[in-house]
This record gives C-alpha cells, sequence and structure tokens, in this order.
C-alpha cells in the first residue's frame, strides 16, 4: 500500500518542530557562536533549556533507540523531520542530532565496549562534549585503500603516526576517532582500524583550521556549514590497546555504517536549505516590482520557479523514498544506489535553485547580505563530503547496470522488424500477415 501522509500523531509533533525551530532557536544562528564549541558557557547556558524542551516532547536524539536515550525513528521520520531541523546551524544541537556527532554516537554504540560507551558515548549523547570523525588523508582523495596513517602495536598501547585532513571540528573536540592501517601487508579492506583517540593525548597537532572557499577559518557560514575543519598531524600519539575501536581490520565496516546514514542525513537537511531559498525566490518574483510589473509576470521568472519547484519536489521524494527503503530492509547495502542517487542529486539541486534565487535578486543576491552565495559554496562542498558526485555516479551505473543481461542476438531486444516477427509467430493463427506489416 502507497501512502504519502504523515500520521497525524507525528505531524502534532513537526508541527510544534516546525514553530520551535522558526521562532526560537533561528534567531540564535545571529546571536550564538559556533554549535559545537562546549566551552562557550554563555551559548550553552541559552541553549540547555531548549534542550530540555526538546527532551520534553520526546524528539531528543531521534536517530537513536530507546536504550542510548531517543525514540528510535526510522528514517523517514528522521527525513521529515529534518527538513526542519536543516533551516537552522544551532537545531540540530538543539535536537541532539549534530554531525559528525551523531554518526560517532552510532558507531561507538555499535562497537563499542562498555567502557568505551561510558566515557565517551554518554556525554556525545548527552550533548556535553563534541568528538571528531579523522578519516580522510591529504594525498588521497577519494580512495581510502591510499591512506598512509599508522597504528602500530608497541606492548599494551597503539602508537598512530601520519597526517589527516578536514578533520570537522578538530579544535572543539574532546576525543578523535581514526582511522589507521594496522596491517599493511593485508588488502586495505582488512588491514585498516579504528581508533578512539582523547584530545589531550600527546603527539596530536592541529596543523592548522581550514575554511571554505573564502570564510575565514573557524566563521559559521549563513548556510550553516561549519567551516572548521582541522589539518591534523599524530606524530607518535600513544593510546591503549583498549581504545581500539571494534576488531583489529574492522575500520571499513565500521565506517559503512557510519556513512550510510550520514550521506541519507545531508540530504534531509539539504531539502530544507534548498526550500529556504525557493522560498525567499518565490517572495522576490512576487515583490519586486519593474516598470512592466512584478517579476513574477515574466515568462523567464516563471520559468526558474517551476524548475526550481519540479528539482525541488523530486529530491525530496527520492530522499523520501529512500529513507522508507533503509527502514524496509534494515540493510544499507540493499539501498546502496538509492543512497548513491540521492548523493549525485544533492548538490545540483542546492546549487540550481539557490542560483536562480540570487540571479532574481540582482546585485542583493550576490552580496553578503542574502545567503545565496553561501548557499552554492554548500552545494559544492557536499558534492564532495562523503565520498564526491562522480563515485557515487559510477556506484549507481555499475549497480543499475548488473540487474541487465547482454543479448546474445545480431539486433537489440527493441530491434522492431525482429519484435513484430515475434509477434506475428506468436499469433500466426489469428493475424493476417499481409494486413499486419506496417
Amino acid at each position: 500500500m502507497w501512502d504519502f501522509e504523515t500520521d497525524a500523531d507525528f505531524q502534532l509533533q513537526l508541527d510544534w518542530a516546525g514553530t520551535f525551530v522558526r521562532d526560537v532557536v533561528e534567531p540564535l544562528d545571529f546571536v550564538l557562536g559556533n554549535p559545537y564549541d562546549k566551552s562557550d558557557e554563555r551559548s550553552l547556558a541559552m541553549v540547555r533549556p531548549l534542550q530540555k524542551e526538546v527532551r520534553s516532547r520526546g524528539l531528543w536524539a531521534c536517530h537513536l533507540g530507546p536504550e542510548l536515550g531517543g525514540p528510535g525513528y526510522g528514517q523517514v521520520k528522521l527525513a521529515l523531520l529534518n527538513e526542519i531541523l536543516g533551516r537552522s546551524r544551532w537545531a540540530p544541537s538543539v535536537f541532539g542530532c549534530q554531525a559528525p556527532d551523531s554518526g560517532n554516537a552510532e558507531i561507538l554504540a555499535h562497537y563499542g565496549t562498555p567502557e568505551q560507551k561510558a566515557r565517551y558515548l554518554q556525554p556525545l549523547l548527552d550533548g556535553e562534549i563534541t568528538s571528531c570523525y579523522s578519516m580522510t588523508e591529504p594525498h588521497a582523495g577519494a580512495d581510502p585503500t591510499l591512506f598512509k596513517v599508522r597504528a602500530e602495536r608497541d606492548g599494551t598501547d597503539w602508537v598512530i603516526n601520519g597526517e589527516k585532513w578536514f578533520s570537522s571540528n578538530a579544535r572543539y573536540a574532546s576525543f578523535f576517532l581514526v582511522m589507521a592501517v594496522t596491517d599493511p601487508e593485508v588488502s586495505p579492506y582488512e588491514g585498516m582500524s579504528m581508533f578512539i583517540v582523547p584530545a589531550e593525548t600527546p603527539g596530536i597537532d592541529i596543523v592548522r583550521n581550514i575554511g571554505v572557499a573564502t570564510e575565514p577559518p573557524g566563521q559559521v557560514s549563513a548556510a550553516g556549514v561549519r567551516e572548521d575543519h582541522g589539518y591534523v598531524r599524530y606524530q607518535n600519539v600513544r593510546v591503549p590497546a583498549d581504545h581500539l575501536l571494534g576488531a583489529q581490520g574492522q575500520a571499513f565496516v565500521i565506517a559503512q555504517t557510519r556513512l550510510g546514514g550520514g550521506r541519507i542525513h545531508h540530504a534531509m537537511r539539504t531539502v530544507a536549505l534548498a526550500r529556504h531559498a525557493f522560498d525567499l525566490m518565490c517572495e522576490r518574483a512576487v515583490s519586486r516590482r519593474t516598470r512592466r510589473g512584478p517579476l513574477a509576470a515574466f515568462q523567464l521568472t516563471q520559468e526558474k520557479v517551476a524548475d526550481s519547484w519540479i528539482d525541488l519536489e523530486s529530491f525530496r521524494l527520492l530522499v523520501l523514498r529512500t529513507a522508507w527503503l533503509i527502514d524496509k530492509h534494515q540493510d544499507y547495502k540493499k539501498v546502496r544506489k538509492d543512497i548513491a542517487a540521492v548523493k549525485v542529486m544533492l548538490p545540483r539541486v542546492l546549487h540550481d535553485v539557490a542560483q536562480r534565487a540570487l540571479h532574481l535578486h540582482g546585485a542583493l543576491g550576490v552580496s553578503n547580505e542574502m545567503p545565496f552565495m553561501s548557499m552554492m559554496v554548500t552545494a559544492e562542498a557536499l558534492g564532495i563530503a562523503d565520498g564526491p558526485t562522480e563515485v557515487h555516479k559510477i556506484t549507481l551505473a555499475r549497480q543499475v547496470l548488473a540487474q541487465y543481461t547482454p543479448v546474445d542476438t545480431l539486433f537489440p531486444s527493441g530491434h522492431l522488424p525482429s519484435v513484430r516477427e515475434r509477434a506475428l509467430a506468436a499469433f500466426a493463427e489469428h493475424v493476417d500477415h499481409e494486413a499486419a506489416q506496417f
């Protein structure tokens, strides 16, 4: 049975969240600092009562199951909620589902020992600390099989050496999840491990914090992107053996558990960002007047609005369908091509809608007094994050093509003369062969 309606009880929750985010949370974006800076007591003092209110509504950390303090919502409900949260850079922190902490919490919950969960997972779930996912490396691009960061066993410790690139929130993190080569003699898929590295461990050197595009390092853009990515050097960083996350050689499995959900969550919040650009576009179209009438009366404006609505609604439906498939199968591998399609469509839709909105705003649109330039930069960043668009296109195409079988005939199956001959042979008793020629 197909159903495009949200159940009434959850719709009430969404209605409350929409009003709460619009009236209470969104203004925080303009008066508070970085949501990941847990040393900012002024910001935390303002946010903690809001988090308490979210908890009282049962909307805290909705991606987690009841055993971890969340309601255990499926991906469809998460998608609908994230359409709202994506409007504000502070909203995910207020609702306890900010990235990368949400993904890091997920893998700690799956693979962490009781001791690791008590020390790192619980304060992360409580919103008391920030974490960093330190995976990519400067030379490796999108290919983790080229990683060089090494972790070598030395007695009861592991010693980590090497450099990581774009480790988000490194400067604010209480701990790092570091992916490192532990056995270079086997396949990278079996020779890498994941480590929990406390931020105070000697040998961690944040070479610099990197901004995106023209934003100063550490600044948060109008579109909500965290321009705070660490270039981190690990120099003889020594961690106890009990800080290995999961089993030795299991890093790839752990990473995929995290990335599958992360990609769909990026898409959910991008729907909100693109919707904001679309709303601003339409408001501009009906408000701005020229000598010949409002912008909305011009066909080129109408084309921009129509194309944007189609792009946005198509993308939203693809995201929701993919979320539904994840809920149905409970296996990211079975939805791999759908997640890849979402990841491919995500940056294009956000970029195109934001660009059309920018054009309708003229010089104001390219200024830093409107969010469109930042949105377009965000689109480019999202086209690289969690694997570049090109890689996901390859994944999608390979999975789709694997469903087809090659023909062993001279002409393809759609060859009309061949199809006609087969049809005539099948209905020879009932069809006049001469009359059927066309």
